[in-house]
């Protein structure tokens, strides 16, 4: 038992001393990586309270970050950080956090397309619905539409189709 002790720390040990330094070589090629490194702390306050906190830092290299909060069914909180990004843009966020979830803000972040018109008049139409008591839960309902056949069909509701063949298309085919 000692002995596969012995020979199992041995074995991690050797295996460490052989391993690469940088397990995610591709993250040290990076502009920035040098800079990061050894980063010092320029600047940090921090003040916890029981019900809210806020804090700040700034780094060597850059990295200022700032949040403050508070304990309101939840945590709601504010705040904003900044580094300098690989091609030497400085990049900002500011963000708000809570009820509505994590929003951030920054010139960099991608947007979403603007909605439709159609799709803000049927939201608009919808409400309209909704608020004179039409509820709509998908399914059909023929007072809905007047008692109408459903259009294309032309009142042939008895109508039936079925499919024949004829003796001659069904012959067995001879090699």
């Amino acid at each position: 038992m000692y002995g596969t002790l012995v020979f199992t720390t041995l074995f991690g040990l050797a295996a460490a001393a052989f391993a690469p330094n940088n397990a995610y070589p591709e993250q040290s090629n990076r502009p920035q990586a040098q800079y990061e490194r050894n980063a010092r702390i320029l600047a940090l306050d921090s003040d916890v309270k029981e019900d809210s906190f806020r804090y700040n830092f700034e780094t060597e290299n850059g990295i200022k970050a700032e949040e403050q909060g508070r304990e309101a069914d939840g945590i709601e909180a504010q705040g904003g950080f900044q580094y300098t990004g690989d091609d030497g843009q400085i990049y900002s966020i500011s963000y708000a956090a809570g009820q509505g979830g994590f929003q951030p803000q920054g010139a960099h972040l991608p947007t979403a397309p603007p909605t439709p018109e159609a799709i803000l008049k049927a939201l608009e139409q919808n409400a309209a619905d909704e608020a004179a008591g039409i509820i709509d839960d998908g399914q059909y309902n023929p007072g809905k539409y007047g008692d109408a056949p459903a259009a294309g069909f032309g009142g042939q509701q008895g109508f039936r189709a079925q499919a024949s063949a004829s003796a001659g298309f069904r012959k067995n085919y001879k090699y």
